[in-house]
């Protein structure tokens, strides 16, 4: 089992640190609010061969679950169920038909736990690298409803909805990074075999070069002689901004830029309040605890800030203050509309629907915006492309008018 060691809060205010074994961070957090208490941070000490062991059975290192296999996993088990079959049978029905060898072993074992008595949420708990605390949470509050395939269906369109919005957008931003990655190889590729020979005339010539012609011939004597150098400071820079940006304080910053970028600045913002209201309204709906939802919530907002609002939400809860008030605060970053729609929802009891609504809203909006965002980036590329041929051919060309002019 893993060990962890936290941070944790108590009622007074008074921080404390300690260390427990649990079956993953979800666990951990229950049996500390369970204890009156509240996590402030919590980090996995486990030894090398238990991680490896790990990672191994949860499709960690050499194979992996993929998230549309867990989409599959979650909608095939829910219409088996509605269906009539037992949950031991449609499992083993899905672990007969699935090929994902990793998929296979987890279901096995969840099987082997239900047969000694174990609940579903707790055989699920006990694979943290695949099933998310979103998924054994709706799973749980499913079981203690009897409504188990409704939660199951569920979750799989949350987990739908949200893999779909982070494929447009991944798809969205492969455009421009391949038209760059390009232009710069083939920069590189000028710089060493084209430019050396153009200079090597002009300097048999003896003709005096512009500044641009200068520019050029400088970077490119540096690739060809002190490329691997450069090389190498390049791969530190960017491993250690990699590394910051990994960190604590790197994540506020980066998150914070990305907020401030013009076209992604928005997109960021959409994204992550679409992934807050689907996450909400799916746990809500579900018939998860309200602090439980957003604690859930805020663990898989990637966004630093977006995350620090929601665990503001969830000490207004603890207060018995509404929601809704913390995130009209934060008009930065959450929408007005999802304010408003979260505080009619909290004033007539349908928070789930109205959230889910937002949901679709702004899922909706992304999904335009990325499909739009090919015919906004491509004029900005083209002038881009534009400005560096024009400032080659221009370096190039400018000798050789000097060369006119000393023929004269």
């Amino acid at each position: 089992m893993p060990h962890f060691t936290f941070k944790a809060k108590k009622p007074t205010g008074e921080i404390y640190k300690g260390e427990r074994d649990a079956a993953n961070r979800f666990e951990l957090y229950r049996m500390i609010r369970e204890s009156g208490d509240e996590i402030v941070s919590v980090e996995e000490k486990s030894p090398w061969g238990r991680v490896l062991a790990s990672g191994l059975l949860s499709g960690g290192m050499f194979s992996r679950v993929k998230a549309i296999d867990k989409i599959n996993l979650a909608r095939n088990l829910g219409l088996m169920l509605e269906a009539g079959l037992a949950l031991s049978r449609a499992l083993s029905v899905i672990e007969r038909q699935s090929k994902k060898k990793a998929l296979k072993e987890i279901l096995v074992d969840i099987m082997a736990n239900i047969n000694r008595g174990v609940t579903f949420a707790d055989s699920l708990a006990k694979h943290p690298r695949v099933f998310p605390p979103i998924f054994v949470s709706m799973v749980h509050a499913g079981e203690q409803s009897g409504s188990l395939s409704g939660s199951l269906k569920a979750v799989a369109d949350q987990m739908d909805s949200t893999y779909t919005l982070k494929r447009r957008v991944k798809g969205a931003m492969i455009y421009p990074a391949v038209i760059l990655s390009v232009m710069i190889l083939i920069a590189i590729l000028m710089m060493i075999f084209v430019v050396p020979t153009l200079m090597s005339t002009f300097a048999d010539l003896n003709v005096p070069l512009p500044p641009t012609t200068q520019f050029v011939l400088i970077t490119s004597n540096i690739i060809q002689k002190q490329g691997l150098p450069v090389l190498l400071a390049i791969a530190v820079v960017v491993g250690t901004m990699w590394w910051w940006s990994r960190k604590a304080s790197g994540k506020k910053v980066m998150h914070k830029l990305m907020l401030k970028l013009p076209i992604v600045g928005p997109l960021v913002q959409e994204v992550n309040t679409a992934h807050t209201a689907r996450t909400l309204s799916a746990l809500l709906t579900a018939g998860v605890d309200v602090v439980e939802s957003v604690d859930i919530t805020a663990a898989v907002v990637q966004n630093v800030h977006f995350r620090a609002v929601l665990r503001g939400a969830e000490d207004a809860i603890k207060k018995g203050e509404l929601m809704s008030k913390i995130f009209e605060a934060h008009e930065d970053l959450y929408p007005v509309f999802f304010a408003e729609m979260m505080s009619v929802g909290e004033e007539t009891g349908q928070i789930g629907s109205m959230l889910f609504n937002v949901a679709r809203y702004y899922e909706d909006d992304v999904g335009e915006k990325t499909k739009d965002m090919s015919t906004v980036i491509e004029p900005i590329l083209i002038v881009l492309i534009g400005a560096a041929v024009g400032f080659f051919a221009i370096a190039m060309i400018s000798p050789m008018y000097s060369l006119v002019n000393v023929i004269h």
